[in-house]
C-alpha cells in the first residue's frame, strides 16, 4: 500500500518550488501534483515490504533445492558413468 503521508510530504516539497509570484496557485498546484503522483504510484503495480520478503524467502528456498538436486543429478550421473 502506498503511504498516503509520503505523498503528501512531496507534493508539499513540489509546491514550496513554485516561484512565491504564484502563491495564490500553490495550494491548487499541490493537490494537482498530489492527484498525479497518487496516480502515478498507483499505476506502477508496487507491493508491499510483506509480499516482497515472502517472495524472496520463497526464492531463496527454491534456489537451495536446485543447487541439492544438481548435486545430486551430477552423483546419479557420475554414478552412471562407471
Amino acid at each position: 500500500m502506498i503511504d498516503v503521508h509520503v505523498i503528501d510530504q512531496l507534493a508539499h516539497r513540489l509546491a514550496t518550488l513554485v516561484p512565491p509570484g504564484l502563491a495564490q496557485a500553490r495550494e491548487d498546484m499541490e493537490a494537482n501534483f498530489r492527484d498525479v503522483l497518487a496516480h502515478g504510484l498507483r499505476r506502477l503495480d508496487l507491493v508491499t515490504r510483506e509480499e516482497f520478503d515472502a517472495q524472496r524467502a520463497v526464492l531463496s528456498r527454491t534456489r537451495e533445492l536446485v543447487a541439492q538436486l544438481e548435486a545430486r543429478v551430477a552423483e546419479l550421473e557420475a554414478a552412471q558413468a562407471k
